[in-house]
């Protein structure tokens, strides 16, 4: 696909002797595209993306794919803490939610360009489905980007990341390990309930690949990390707690995983 080369000095070496193995959404959170490309660009800032993708869908190549952008930070997933290392990240123009909380949508164009970009990066890198992520996901006490309108479940369609459409109702037939024997878990303010069950639900979030320590504890980390995995697989309600659909969604994405 033709793309306009936008050149940033913000880059290193990747580790030796290691894949790509996974792909990174973000968005700038700016009011334009040429303020972040201004950003990413500027060595003083020590950020940058692999991609930027404009609201008209045009392309910037900011860093050749063989070299660590500087895009997720600190990062984790499934064990791996250097996520820049191993990673692709794309850049989505788009200022993100306003001081009302309020968000504008994904332009058409803008959307297809970022179809096909992906498209062709899984194409030429071993990147499985369930390490299609989030900068919300890797980053999760940092992050919220790309946002709750960012269209998953259609990039998924496209062969682009993992989805699961299970819903409450598929919580009691879903087959599941046995350690991972999830109920909805209730929350009163801050009072704990199902202790187990809050340490099943930390023990599944980990074995999908979020970074967390089951302890039993339904705290602000905890919470943190169930919004992330709403904002990426249930964005139509983002609370924080784990309801019988986010639970079956949740199961459903493990037994998938490769």
């Amino acid at each position: 696909m033709q793309m306009i080369e936008c050149l940033s000095p913000n880059y290193n070496a990747r580790p030796d002797g290691d894949e790509v193995s996974m792909l990174i959404m973000h968005t700038t959170c700016m009011v334009d595209t040429r303020l972040a490309l201004d950003r990413l660009c500027d060595p003083d800032s020590k950020v940058s993306a692999h991609y930027v993708i404009d609201e008209e869908g045009q392309v910037y190549r900011l860093v050749d794919e063989g070299k660590r952008a500087w895009h997720a930070g600190v990062a984790f997933w499934d064990g791996e803490t250097d996520v820049n290392g191993y990673s692709i990240g794309i850049e989505v123009a788009h200022p993100g939610p306003d001081e009302n909380g309020e968000e504008p949508e994904f332009p058409s164009n803008q959307w297809q360009s970022l179809i096909k970009l992906s498209q062709d990066i899984i194409s030429r890198h071993p990147i499985s489905a369930h390490r299609v992520l989030a900068h919300s996901d890797v980053a999760p006490t940092r992050k919220t980007d790309p946002g709750s309108l960012f269209d998953w479940q259609g990039l998924a369609a496209e062969g682009v990341g993992l989805w699961s459409d299970c819903g409450a109702e598929d919580l009691a037939t879903l087959s599941r390990p046995q350690l991972f024997e999830l109920e909805p878990i209730q929350i009163s303010g801050d009072a704990l309930e199902q202790r187990q069950a809050v340490l099943k639900l930390q023990q599944a979030l980990k074995a999908l690949g979020y970074q967390i320590t089951p302890d039993g504890v339904y705290g602000a980390v905890t919470q943190t990390v169930m919004r992330a995995f709403q904002l990426h697989f249930r964005s139509e309600r983002v609370d924080g707690i784990a309801d019988a659909e986010c639970c079956a969604r949740l199961l459903d994405l493990i037994s998938r995983k490769q």
